[in-house]
């Protein structure tokens, strides 16, 4: 199965983040891999690349044919529970470009993906089951913020990889 090959394959790191004035453990885990050069930074932690795993450089070159996007980093996100979260947020840091395009592909667990417009406006909620890919592009980080919350319904591990080109 994907996802415990994926679990036991990536540098999962349990990294802190700044909330309230405090450190907080981020409520998931996460591994960033990437071409040389490829960092990115958010919420003020900067992530260097590891070397693509051939698992993981097989599945860039899957998605990137099929989204016909070239991707050069991905972000791996573990949901180990339904406690595991991620807050709203927008995916809007500049060595993304104006415009990024993201390939989200989710694995294991069925999750709820949320969109709300940063305006107030709509919001959905889309389920992602295992295997699903949502690409998301043109102005949809400039108008959107997305989460995926906690849950009080029990639900095993997901393992979302996000592709994503940075600049």
């Amino acid at each position: 199965m994907l996802v415990k090959q994926l679990y036991q394959e990536l540098a999962w790191r349990q990294d802190k983040i700044a909330m309230y004035g405090k450190l907080l453990d981020i409520p998931r885990l996460q591994a960033w891999y990437g071409d040389e050069g490829a960092s990115y930074t958010y919420s003020k932690m900067t992530l260097q690349p590891l070397s693509w795993t051939p698992t993981l450089l097989s599945l860039k070159q899957q998605v990137s044919e099929f989204c016909q996007h070239n991707f050069n980093a991905m972000l791996a996100n573990c949901y180990r529970d339904h406690q595991d979260s991620v807050s709203w947020h927008s995916d809007d840091e500049p060595e993304l470009g104006k415009q990024p395009v993201i390939a989200s592909l989710s694995l294991g667990a069925e999750r709820d993906f949320h969109f709300k417009k940063k305006d107030g406006g709509e919001s959905y909620k889309l389920p992602l089951q295992s295997g699903s890919l949502l690409v998301m592009s043109g102005a949809t980080q400039q108008n959107w913020r997305h989460a995926i919350h906690k849950t009080r319904i029990e639900k095993p591990m997901r393992i979302n990889l996000t592709f994503r080109n940075i600049q």
